[in-house]
């Protein structure tokens, strides 16, 4: 299906879906400009895109794929994509993989998740499948026993191994903690979630020749949404014209931003999708325009990623900034944020992951902690007052992290406190 004019997307939304229908009565009939547009508020948009008694989808649900989206952050979402839509989805980002650097003959691991309707897997087989360059893909999956694993990684001489950063890094400890390397690797594809500085020593203690890049920048909800750009920085992706268009706007007022440095909220528009339609749709990514003209911005974190203590809020790309800070020879590999409530009080806790704690990690944790009060002494000021309880750090293996039991992505915030 051609790229559609958003006149005319606009016009068959309203028609078809109850959803767009309601949200673009106040326009004119004819709309020309993106930015006459409101952004979707989610909240809505999800509760109307339910699997029964479903008000935007803009056709009966007769042929499709269906993937669940949002589970690590909430209720479960369901997307919802035709047959082209799909096949077009899955080539443009195939197309995308050669920019992130798959070349042709690469043996490729796949080791993402798969079933209970998540997307990974099967986006990242079928785009490795539609991608210009011919190559071979091992459908492995991010479920398997870590041996078995290694073993096809060895068999096959695999060259590629795309999975989530959290799974790279837990193969990474296995292999490490069982004196093993993969000097055969030339590539770590990672994706779904950011990969930190604090984790690449683990995954070059494991893979001694690969190099981590992003394999790009997609969402099962949101679509395409940016192309992989090699270079010193993997935050950095170029908008899939002319698929998609990417918008950042202010977090305050919701105006575009085009200026490049500036923060703000990722919106983005797909021009080919009908069935499930995607007009100004928050991503639910902050970034910032590295070049707008060419349509090129960098990832900044999830935008409502992180925690309240009490009357004190943290975000997880701050903390993780002062742990990497003070952890100058990158002992830690991995971080959560818990938050546990003990004695009538919330208590945020540091879950730091390294290969064995020892009493020198014990240190850091007291150097981390210290780190963490100066940069953010709101929190120390109420832990003086009682109003949350003492800033603690608990040292694990990266294993021993806790993961989305169906994506095996970290989870970076942990709430343990009772539900009543």
């Amino acid at each position: 299906m051609p790229v559609q004019p958003l006149a005319e997307l606009v016009r068959f939304a309203r028609h078809n879906s109850a959803f767009y229908q309601h949200l673009y009565s106040h326009l004119p009939d004819r709309v020309v400009h993106l930015t006459d547009l409101p952004i979707v508020p989610q909240a809505d948009f999800w509760r109307a895109n339910s699997p029964r008694d479903n008000r935007l989808l803009t056709a009966p649900l007769d042929e499709a794929v269906v993937f669940r989206s949002g589970g690590t952050t909430g209720a479960p979402k369901f997307s919802f994509y035709t047959r082209t839509e799909w096949r077009e989805f899955t080539a443009a980002f195939g197309a995308g993989l050669v920019n992130a650097g798959l070349r042709a003959g690469h043996r490729v691991a796949d080791l993402f998740y798969a079933g209970d309707l998540y997307a990974s897997f099967s986006f990242i087989l079928d785009s490795l499948h539609r991608s210009p360059v011919a190559n071979v893909r091992l459908p492995l999956g991010g479920a398997a026993p870590w041996e078995s694993t290694v073993a096809a990684l060895e068999e096959f001489r695999v060259q590629v191994v795309a999975a989530t950063p959290t799974t790279l890094c837990s193969l990474a400890e296995r292999l490490t903690a069982a004196g093993l390397t993969l000097p055969e690797v030339e590539l770590l594809f990672f994706g779904g979630e950011c990969l930190f500085g604090d984790q690449l020593p683990l995954l070059g203690a494991a893979f001694p020749n690969a190099e981590p890049r992003s394999l790009g920048y997609a969402s099962v909800d949101a679509g395409l949404l940016g192309e992989a750009i090699p270079g010193g920085d993997p935050r950095i992706h170029r908008a899939f014209t002319p698929h998609t268009i990417v918008e950042i706007v202010d977090e305050d007022t919701a105006l575009p931003i085009e200026e490049a440095g500036l923060p703000g909220r990722l919106v983005v528009t797909d021009l080919r999708r009908r069935l499930m339609p995607v007009l100004r749709y928050p991503a639910g990514d902050r970034a910032e325009w590295v070049d707008p003209d060419a349509g090129v911005f960098r990832i900044l974190g999830r935008a409502e990623e992180g925690v309240r203590v009490g009357p004190v809020s943290l975000y997880t790309e701050d903390v993780h900034h002062i742990v990497r800070a003070a952890d100058a020879d990158g002992e830690v590999t991995g971080v959560q944020l818990v938050v546990r409530r003990h004695g009538g009080r919330d208590g945020l806790v540091l879950r730091l992951a390294t290969g064995e704690p020892t009493d020198r990690t014990s240190a850091l944790g007291d150097a981390v902690a210290a780190a963490v009060l100066a940069q953010r002494p709101a929190y120390r000021d109420a832990a003086v007052a009682g109003h949350v309880g003492p800033l603690t750090v608990e040292w694990v293996r990266h294993r021993d992290l806790a993961v989305n039991s169906r994506s095996g992505k970290l989870v970076r915030v942990v709430d343990e406190r009772p539900c009543s």
